[in-house]
């Protein structure tokens, strides 16, 4: 999520006596590959109407994009004060909804016009964000997710646990097929969570969906999916691609 935090994937997982079914593992496969913006350091990314969205972190560097899928350029995009560190993002209930990570408000827009509305409180960092149509999911780099009305207030919360331990760094998410999935900070690791009970259900490894060649100094982690239609797309922080994947069971 953010350059300056340090984690290890060997401090995601703490322990519980809860015990569930292990998961499925997958690898991904390059269905296609499109255009990314190089400068977007994505925070949340996803699709309404065919049409792909994107919002942006970093300070002096926050924006809120209506981005074409061919060339990867913003058709439209909103700039945020230099103050605010851009976060997850989605549309929900003619809303377009976007946190912030430290600053404590999040944003709310008209989702066809993305005239700005009003600015919200909002109690905890601000991490991914997404909606099941029903209600918004949120994350806060811990392993609890936060279901909120349009309110922003909290109805329930659900721990994430994989092989009963906590998995924490949960951070841009999407609902695809009536599961949670959620990249995990710092790892090239998807989890696939069931939103009843919380636990994973399955593990997606990205490792090498970006090949060494595109890297640069500037390139950051995986981070950012979102589906179309079945298709489900991969992208990262300063990545220079986004990727049209499928799964492969390992």
């Amino acid at each position: 999520m953010k350059k300056f935090i340090l984690a290890s994937a060997v401090l995601l997982f703490g322990f519980s006596a809860c015990t569930a079914a292990a998961p499925q593992h997958y690898k991904v496969r390059v269905v296609a590959e499109y255009p990314h913006d190089r400068g977007s350091y994505t925070q949340g990314l996803f699709f309404d109407g065919g049409q792909l969205y994107e919002s942006t972190g970093q300070c002096g560097s926050t924006t809120f994009r209506k981005v074409d899928l061919a060339t990867g350029k913003p058709i439209r995009k909103l700039d945020f004060a230099r103050k605010y560190f851009g976060e997850g993002s989605v549309f929900f209930g003619g809303k377009l909804y976007m946190l912030t990570w430290t600053n404590h408000v999040a944003f709310i827009y008209d989702a066809q016009t993305l005239k700005y509305e009003k600015t919200c409180a909002y109690p905890r960092e601000g991490w991914g964000l997404t909606t099941d149509g029903r209600q918004l999911i949120a994350s806060d780099g811990s392993a609890r997710l936060y279901f909120m009305d349009a309110g922003l207030k909290v109805q329930r919360t659900l721990n994430v646990t994989m092989d009963g331990r906590p998995v924490r760094l949960l951070n841009e998410l999407e609902w695809i097929d009536g599961k949670i999935w959620a990249n995990v900070y710092t790892t090239d690791m998807i989890v696939i969570i069931n939103p009843q009970s919380g636990a994973v259900e399955g593990v997606v490894d990205c490792t090498g969906l970006l090949p060494e060649k595109l890297r640069r100094h500037d390139t950051d982690v995986l981070n950012g999916i979102a589906v179309l239609d079945g298709r489900i797309f991969l992208t990262g922080k300063n990545w220079p691609k986004l990727y049209e994947i499928e799964l492969i069971k390992k």
